[in-house]
């Protein structure tokens, strides 16, 4: 993510109509509503601090899922260990942005095939504004399919297809590109059953008029969609973003959530990148508490991943 301003999706008490998934309970003939939860560490491939900590938090805590970013240079060392640990659940964090003030990278694609997606020194455009403004969505299609295809090429076992920034959010065309390749990969998407809600619309308005639609090509396909996706990359110290993130926890609906967490060391590699190195050492230091764990047991909240998310939607 970007130092843009921060945001919180959550829309707390949504059913996920469609969408949820249900165990037995104790008394014959009820069920009872389960809240299973994907934590989602964004940014892998971002820089050698970025890469440690996510593999961290794979390790020993929470996360269940890393997206990677594949045009960065720090892209293979995160392909080798994805490529050594194919168990663990991986997708592409789909990005035409580079958000950052020195650390810059540029497309995959060569750059004479993508000219509509580079700022004046040849690297991907700072903010989600000139990408919608600027963007060929023929161009697009090119870098991402090449981002899908790099990662697949150095052997990394995908699971999902994500957006870095909400960038393919933005813009109705690249919504529909961005949902257009999950189906064309055959992986599932982020996207959330929270789209039609008039909240989630005020936020991406470029959903407008395209909610049920893309839901329901999600739907035909048999591509898993979430109930709710929860951010919180506000700042605070840490043990108040751990209480926050706690108490937005408790409160999440039946079926299957996604948290996203942006993992780092803080060190002077991440700290020369971006001014989120505090944040993204909080995130790790959270999802490595063995207090998270039990905290999301004594809640009643199952930890599962993309890969285990698919078999229920295919089998609807």
């Amino acid at each position: 993510m970007s130092s843009r301003p921060i945001f919180v999706w959550l829309l707390l008490g949504l059913l996920a109509i469609g969408n949820q998934v249900h165990a037995r309970g104790g008394d014959a003939g009820t069920a009872k509503p389960v809240r299973s939860l994907i934590v989602h560490a964004d940014d892998a491939g971002m820089s050698h601090s970025v890469n440690m900590a996510t593999i961290e938090g794979l390790e020993h805590g929470v996360v269940t899922s890393a997206s990677i970013l594949v045009p960065c240079a720090w892209f293979p060392e995160f392909a080798e260990y994805a490529r050594k640990h194919p168990e663990r659940d991986y997708g592409v964090h789909l990005t035409l942005t580079c958000e950052w003030k020195n650390y810059r990278w540029g497309p995959v694609a060569p750059r004479d095939q993508v000219p509509s997606l580079l700022d004046r020194e040849g690297y991907l455009y700072r903010d989600n504004p000139p990408v919608v403004a600027n963007a060929k969505l023929s161009e697009a299609e090119i870098e991402l399919r090449a981002q899908i295809d790099r990662a697949k090429a150095f052997g990394v076992r995908l699971s999902h297809l994500d957006t870095h920034m909400g960038t393919l959010l933005d813009r109705p065309d690249l919504i529909e590109l961005y949902i257009n390749l999950g189906v064309a990969y055959n992986l599932p998407v982020m996207f959330t059953r929270q789209a039609t809600l008039p909240a989630f619309q005020a936020r991406y308005p470029a959903l407008r008029g395209h909610d049920r639609q893309l839901l329901d090509m999600l739907d035909s396909h048999r591509l898993p969609v979430l109930s709710s996706v929860l951010m919180m990359y506000n700042k605070g110290d840490h043990a108040t973003r751990t209480r926050n993130y706690l108490k937005a926890l408790e409160s999440l609906p039946p079926g299957v959530n996604e948290l996203i967490v942006h993992c780092g060391i803080d060190n002077a590699e991440l700290e020369a990148i971006t001014d989120s190195a505090k944040l993204r050492d909080s995130d790790r230091r959270f999802v490595t508490d063995p207090q998270t764990r039990a905290e999301l047991t004594r809640m009643g909240c199952t930890l599962t991943n993309w890969s285990e998310f698919r078999p229920a939607a295919e089998r609807k």
